[in-house]
């Protein structure tokens, strides 16, 4: 007869997950509709991933709002205990809270709608703890420090100050005034707040970014994950009614037959073990695929000199660590009038340096020929079952329609019309904006790819590297 008792997922339980990075996508979705449904459930995630590729799904990420990095704590140094209670009643606050945790999320770079709610809530709280009747700038600053600063994916852009500063210069007598005045003005609660979450934002700040997904293929590397029934790490068994082509998972039919011997042999009135179809389970293992990283680096004269010099050190630090994950990348430079495959698809770092050491640069930038070369060769990936993700290092100011003549307007058209094809053939892509200010006809080519835009004005190698590898 059927037995019920309660489960796991009730209202106001904790549930705590042990190897969060090891969460099939079936339990993090059952995992994240349970927090939007039952009221009061609590999720603690310990992420015990013992590298970059080892991560909790980004749809629970999104649904809890703290992060707690416990490298290098001792527990002996922890509080014997816990502090006070939630308050029963949070503190209020005003329109101008909402407003300065809205507009730092936004220069943050923090795209998710749940981020500057628990920021305000967990304000109300600590305002609540602290007594206080109102919700306080420190009170504010301490909330976005928990909710935000783990969650930025840029710097705080104030370039546009800088120039607009520059272009307008104060005369000396008024500088003078407004300096007198300065000295006896406090800091706004906008700079406190900032320096705060400035201060708490991890060193592997660009790391935080969300992984498109891609189709599947075949391999056995660090690319896209497939089920399969030969390698690769082992998967729950499956029940099935054929084992044709399939391996038999012995201890799994044996465990699933033995509770029906008693009721067996009294039926069939025989002894020994009754095997049935019903009982057959089979293996499975999960694969990944090789991974290639395609680099449409912007060879022209706007862009050459140091951008350059960064792809060129991002390559070489990404294949250093390449053969351990079985990665590979190939590099596209597009310049003048054209685009051209300087690195095939490798692993080879003394090719790939050879290949770096005469890439050429000067001239106009012809971006949709270097998307249209990229996904080219993403296509031959594919087909040859890797999982290619195309990374588009470009400053924006594209300039060169895709027949060769010098049309600003077209040159964007042409490549508005090439992220489709991105789009339709399922290749994913990284845009990398290395202008010295945030372009914005490149974030509208970034959401038009279905692709993550980071801006990199003052990227060296290494950062370029690791935020690369991270949205790969």
């Amino acid at each position: 007869r059927i037995m019920r008792t309660p489960g796991l997922i009730q209202p106001g339980a904790i549930l705590t997950v042990t190897m969060a990075e090891r969460l099939t996508p079936h339990l993090a979705a059952l995992l994240a509709q349970a927090l939007d449904d039952v009221p009061g459930l609590r999720l603690i995630l310990l992420d015990e991933g013992a590298s970059a590729e080892e991560k909790v799904p980004n749809a629970l990420i999104e649904r809890l709002p703290f992060f707690v990095d416990l490298n290098d704590v001792q527990y002996s140094k922890l509080p014997a205990e816990c502090p006070q209670t939630i308050p029963e009643h949070p503190a209020t606050f005003i329109d101008d809270d909402l407003i300065l945790i809205a507009s730092l999320a936004s220069d943050l770079g923090v795209d998710s709608a749940r981020a500057p709610f628990f920021a305000l809530r967990t304000a109300q709280l600590l305002a609540g703890l602290a007594k206080h009747p109102t919700v306080r700038t420190d009170d504010l600053t301490q909330a976005c420090s928990l909710t935000l600063a783990h969650r930025a994916t840029q710097m705080p852009q104030d370039d546009a100050n800088e120039d607009t500063a520059d272009e307008n210069p104060t005369p000396q007598d008024q500088s003078d005034t407004d300096a007198d005045n300065n000295d006896d003005q406090v800091e706004l609660p906008q700079d406190l707040v900032l320096e705060a979450v400035l201060a708490a934002l991890p060193k592997d700040l660009l790391q935080r970014l969300s992984d498109p997904k891609t189709a599947a293929s075949s391999g056995s590397g660090a690319g896209t994950k497939r089920v399969g029934n030969r390698r690769g790490r082992p998967l729950t068994p499956r029940k099935t009614t054929r084992i044709s082509g399939q391996t038999l998972d012995l201890y799994a039919t044996l465990r699933a037959a033995v509770p029906w011997q008693p009721l067996r042999r009294k039926e069939t009135g025989r002894s020994g073990l009754h095997i049935r179809q019903s009982d057959l389970h089979v293996k499975r293992f999960e694969d990944s695929s090789d991974r290639l990283i395609i680099f449409a680096v912007d060879a022209s004269g706007s862009a050459a000199i140091s951008r350059l010099a960064e792809a060129k050190g991002a390559i070489e630090l990404l294949l250093g660590e390449a053969y351990a994950r079985r990665d590979h990348v190939a590099l596209i430079s597009f310049r003048g009038t054209e685009a051209e495959v300087l690195l095939p698809p490798t692993r080879s770092l003394v090719q790939t340096k050879r290949r770096l050491s005469a890439l050429p640069g000067g001239g106009g930038t012809p971006l949709a020929a270097g998307l249209e070369v990229a996904l080219e060769v993403a296509m031959t990936a594919q087909q040859r079952g890797m999982t290619p993700k195309v990374c588009i290092l470009t400053d924006g100011r594209a300039n060169v329609d895709r027949s060769g003549a010098a049309n600003r307007t077209q040159a964007m058209e042409d490549a508005e019309t090439m992220s489709r094809h991105y789009v339709s053939q399922g290749v994913p892509a990284l845009v990398i904006d290395t202008g010295n200010r945030p372009e914005r006809k490149l974030k509208d080519l970034a959401d038009a790819l279905r692709a993550p835009y980071i801006a990199m004005p003052r990227a060296d190698a290494q950062r370029l590297s690791r935020a690369i590898s991270s949205a790969a």
